[in-house]
């Protein structure tokens, strides 16, 4: 493969996978399982099998609907996303009839080549210069939409985590959440506000 090849193959694939990750802070493989058929890109959704699993639905926004064409290439089954090479076809690392695409021949992407490549790509953004990790991306998907107000139980329709205990980190307040909460509940406060 050659470095332009390469540099390409990087930016077409953690492109696609960063804005689509980010956008549905969902877990790396549930859309590393993702097949074509399993996508709706009229309601801009895709659906996944959750760790429990329960068939759940994953929403990007309009990054991803923008990239999602070029990923396809005309393709129409198979899974979405494909390693950069046809899949074995003898021995033991032969994958299953599902997991290669009838159009290319080549595999579907696996999560540590998925990782691989992200860190790759992100790692001229990287303070420590290595990259960033898959699922850094889902808790950064996570914190964005906690600071902008979203509550622990958005959160959780949106990433599908099982338990909200399991979003604390993301929701973390504070005293003036308390003082607001407080004051919005106050009886003499709200007949105050109808008087005037």
């Amino acid at each position: 493969m050659t470095g332009r090849r390469n540099g390409r193959r990087v930016r077409t694939d953690s492109g696609l996978a960063r804005p689509h990750r980010y956008e549905t802070a969902a877990l790396a493989e549930e859309l590393l399982s993702l097949n074509l058929e399993d996508l709706d890109p009229e309601f801009r959704r895709g659906r996944v099998t959750s760790k429990g699993g329960a068939i759940e639905y994953v929403h990007w926004a309009t990054g991803t609907a923008r990239l999602l064409p070029r990923l396809l290439r005309g393709r129409a089954t198979g899974p979405l996303f494909l390693a950069d090479r046809r899949a074995s076809a003898s021995g033991p690392r032969v994958p299953a009839a599902a997991d290669i695409c009838p159009a290319t021949g080549r595999g579907r992407l696996s999560y540590p080549r998925a990782e691989y490549l992200f860190k790759t790509a992100t790692a001229a953004l990287d303070p420590h210069g290595i990259g960033w990790t898959l699922h850094q991306l889902r808790h950064s998907a996570l914190q964005h939409l906690a600071v902008d107000g979203r509550t622990a139980p958005e959160l959780q329709a949106k990433s599908c985590h099982q338990h909200l205990g399991s979003l604390g980190r993301y929701v973390q307040l504070g005293e003036q959440t308390s003082a607001q909460v407080t004051a919005d509940a106050d009886p003499a406060a709200r007949r105050r506000t109808r008087s005037h």
